[in-house]
């Protein structure tokens, strides 16, 4: 699949009035993302992901102290579609990086 991109609604519009357009490829970066837009923009691409075939997808949360990582974990738990979910290996990552499973 190529770079094709949704636009995701958040609260970015509210200051840019522009989406912000994601690409939809077997990695999400959550790095440029405001902390309080990563929920929603984590679900929204593992929906567009799932829908577009993807079987496999890594989300890039940072290693920080690990808010991120427990935030995008609890969405994960709330996903009838994910199957499961665990740290990237060491080259994708570590337990910067969150590996999903999708059903």
């Amino acid at each position: 699949m190529g770079a094709e991109s949704i636009a995701l609604e958040c609260a970015w519009l509210e200051e840019h009035e522009e989406p912000v357009e994601i690409p939809i490829t077997d990695t999400l970066d959550l790095h440029p993302f405001r902390p309080e837009e990563i929920k929603d923009a984590a679900r929204e691409y593992l929906f567009e992901a799932r829908a577009r075939g993807f079987r496999q997808v890594r989300l890039i949360h940072g290693r920080g102290i690990g808010v991120q990582r427990e935030r995008i974990r609890a969405l994960l738990a709330t996903l009838d579609f994910v199957d499961a979910y665990h740290d990237a290996d060491g080259t994708g990552g570590g337990w910067g990086a969150t590996v999903v499973i999708l059903k």
